[in-house]
């Protein structure tokens, strides 16, 4: 069945203008260290600087497509020093905060605290054959270059309107581009699109890390009961096909089995087409029953995955106020 959870990071309905701040440039000061810190990682100039870019720009066009939010802006100030080196910086302080807000119309901030990239060569060659003109084969070297970079930002989100952090998050991610030619340069030429590559990484980064603040849906699974009687054989079936209230009609006739393990297994099955159904205060009855009257076991475990979901329904409910 499909189950929806709520967003792992809240903003409140009261959070109508967000600005997006990038902390993940170096300050002057740390320039010098930064330069260094590019050229050993094999980082291709400005782009860091890109990549924190397209990642705000994946957050932005994601929250804009959402009519809720009346201005969602990028934002600059030369007053926040920024350590650079793919550092997490500590949290800015809230007087930072509120005067960006004021100076912007902003509710909410959230920042790139900071964006790093660091990349590895595998370089190495391997002798083929290959048929020339006259159909002779001779041997050739070819030349293979493997760049693997590791994407890492972290990201904090500042909610203004009630002083409170609503999110840390440090996101990592890896991608890797192949050449391959007759020569090393043929082989390196091969793996230009390594910046498009990341670009388009940065994108996914920002726009995903945006969707933390919707509430969204996964599949679960749960498992029922399917023997015992001729009338839990024919729900099984009817389950099959989608019929899950023809099956519960069946295992209600159960209930009063005097076999306490059947009646316990129709108890059981009623909390299952229950929360289908999506009452989960009926369904918890149902299988409290099953399990403080009947012993079943497997009970006890299903009625904490049904108290769980309860705890997720009122956080939805909160969410959606």
């Amino acid at each position: 069945m499909s189950v929806t959870k709520p967003a792992p990071v809240y903003l409140p309905n009261s959070v109508n203008n967000i600005g997006l701040l990038n902390r993940s440039l170096a300050s002057e000061k740390n320039k010098p260290i930064d330069v260094i810190d590019q050229i050993l990682s094999i980082e291709g100039k400005n782009l860091d600087k890109e990549g924190a870019t397209y990642t705000l720009l994946g957050i932005k066009d994601t929250f804009e497509k959402d009519e809720h939010y009346q201005s969602i802006d990028i934002i600059n100030s030369d007053k926040i020093e920024n350590a650079g080196l793919g550092i997490f910086p500590s949290a800015l302080p809230w007087e930072t905060v509120e005067t960006l807000c004021l100076e912007n119309n902003l509710d909410a901030i959230i920042a790139l605290s900071f964006y790093d990239t660091d990349a590895k060569v595998d370089y190495k060659t391997r002798t083929l054959e290959q048929v020339n003109a006259f159909g002779i084969k001779i041997p050739m070297i070819e030349h293979q270059a493997t760049i693997t970079t590791n994407i890492k930002a972290g990201f904090r989100v500042y909610d203004n309107l009630n002083k409170l952090i609503r999110d840390e998050m440090i996101k990592d991610q890896w991608i890797s581009s192949t050449g391959r030619g007759v020569n090393p340069s043929k082989a390196l030429e091969a793996i230009a699109g390594r910046k498009q590559e990341l670009l388009q990484a940065s994108t996914n980064i920002g726009h995903n890390y945006a969707l933390r603040t919707y509430p969204f849906k996964i599949r679960v699974t749960r498992q029922y009961y399917v023997k015992g009687t001729g009338n839990f054989e024919i729900g099984k079936r009817r389950a099959q096909t989608g019929d899950w209230d023809g099956a519960a009609e069946l295992w209600e006739k159960e209930l009063n089995n005097p076999k306490g393990k059947i009646a316990g297994r129709a108890c059981y099955n009623m909390g299952i087409i229950n929360e289908i159904n999506g009452d989960l205060e009926a369904a918890k009855y149902w299988v409290s029953k099953s399990y403080t009257d009947y012993e079943n076991k497997n009970a006890l475990r299903y009625l904490k995955i049904l108290r769980y979901r309860q705890e997720q329904n009122n956080q939805l409910e909160a969410q959606s106020r």
